[in-house]
Formats: C-alpha cells, sequence, structure tokens
C-alpha cells in the first residue's frame, strides 16, 4: 500500500515565501492537521495564511475557545446529541460554528452564522471549509433585531436551537429576546467584563443573566470564572 494514502488531510504548499514567523506557525498546524486527522485545524492553518489582517488569532484565543467548548459540552449534555437546525447569531468569523460541528458527538443538520458584519462571511466560510463543502455550514448577512423567527425570510430555515454568545453586546436585549418564538430552545452567554466599550449589557451574576433572559424550561445555568471577568451561561427553552 501506498503510505501516502494513510494521510487523507495533506497541508496544500503556498505559492510564495511566508515570513520566518509566519512559516513556523504554519509548520505546527500543518503538523498536527496530519497528527490528528483532523479538517478543523487544516481549516484554522488556512484561514490564518489567507487572512492575515482579521482578527482570527484574537478569535482563537484560549478566552474565546474555553468558553465555547464548554457550550459545547454542556449543549451535548443537557439536550443530547441531536441539535438538528442550528443559529448562531452574532457568528463573527464563525468559530463557534467550525467547533460545534467538528465535535463527532453532535448531530447538526445545517449549521448558520447570522452576523451583520459581511466583511465576516469570507473569513468563516473559510474557517468552516470542510462543513461548506457538505453543505452543513452557511453564512446569513442580517441585522439580528430583524430577524422574525416566526416568519423567516426566505434562504433562512426556523432554527431548533438558537445561539447568541454575544448577549453583552446588545444595546436592544428585551426587544430582540422578545421577538423569539415561546418554547424555542436557546443557548445564551453573557458576562461582567465592562472594561470593553461594546460591552453595552453586561450582568453582575448569573442570577442577574436569568432575569434578563426569562425561561420556561432551565436546562443549564452556570458559570465560567476566568482572570478578568466571569462567563455566564443558559440552556434552555424560552
Amino acid at each position: 500500500m501506498d503510505a501516502s494514502r494513510r494521510w487523507q488531510i495533506w497541508p496544500k504548499a503556498v505559492g510564495h515565501d511566508l515570513e520566518p514567523a509566519t512559516q513556523s506557525f504554519k509548520d505546527v498546524l500543518d503538523g498536527l492537521a496530519v497528527f490528528y486527522q483532523d479538517p478543523f485545524i487544516r481549516d484554522v492553518r488556512d484561514t490564518v495564511l489567507a487572512f492575515p489582517g482579521s482578527r482570527i488569532c484574537i478569535a482563537l484565543n484560549k478566552k474565546q475557545t474555553a468558553c465555547k467548548k464548554w457550550l459545547a459540552e454542556e449543549l451535548h449534555s443537557a439536550c443530547g446529541p441531536n441539535l438538528g437546525g442550528v443559529h448562531v447569531l452574532a457568528g463573527w468569523y464563525g468559530l463557534l460554528g467550525a467547533m460545534l460541528l467538528a465535535d463527532r458527538r453532535l448531530d447538526i443538520s445545517r449549521l448558520t452564522v447570522i452576523d451583520v458584519d459581511r466583511s465576516c462571511e469570507q473569513v468563516a466560510r473559510s474557517l468552516n471549509a470542510s462543513h461548506l463543502a457538505s453543505g452543513r455550514f452557511h453564512f446569513h448577512c442580517a441585522d439580528l433585531y430583524d430577524l422574525d423567527y416566526r416568519s423567516p425570510p426566505p434562504g433562512l430555515e426556523t432554527p431548533d436551537l438558537v445561539i447568541n454568545t454575544s448577549c453583552e453586546h446588545l444595546d436592544r436585549f428585551g426587544h430582540w429576546f422578545g421577538r423569539l418564538p415561546e418554547g424555542q430552545l436557546m443557548a445564551l452567554q453573557s458576562n461582567n467584563y465592562r472594561a470593553i466599550p461594546e460591552h453595552v449589557n453586561c450582568v453582575e451574576s448569573l442570577a442577574d443573566f436569568r432575569a434578563q433572559a426569562p425561561l420556561s424550561e432551565l436546562l443549564y445555568a452556570g458559570e465560567l470564572a476566568l482572570d478578568k471577568y466571569t462567563r455566564f451561561m443558559l440552556i434552555g427553552r424560552k
């Protein structure tokens, strides 16, 4: 047997010289992709190289990744493997989507990242290239305040699960929450980190978050303490 056939994930060559630091970064990700046979690592590598001016390294930092891994773990525990159609609101570069779709425990038929910033689309499509090719990943540019899940616009199906990990950014949180239908399965995250100007809707505690987002059926409520702030999460039905 040709030994090269063992390596289903083989990095593509880059057609130009890279800076030494970038080349080293690429080599590490190339090796990890081959070792783990993981399309997610390959997609990360390709995205970092293709979009050097993006903030993808911030999206992939340990805190961002930890909060998303936490969500994946608790979703599986609270809701089981069958999540159906998923919408990730204010999904930025689509990292959470990529992590959920790469999680082999979860059965997701279709995942759509929704963000108002169209400049995120190409990065998100690259970061989810493996799932874009299979038809499981989609990007939809829209303002989440305008979404009406009782009558979704053409091309946007009604989701089984709505995820919003950017509740601290929503100055009109009540308006958005009020437009969601009763019984909608949701996963929400917020925090108490007020040092960032865009964090206009922070909560001080898990109890405050539960009061802000009242759920008729609470499947999970918890917090993750980080070095500068605490992240809060709720999973349940409106």
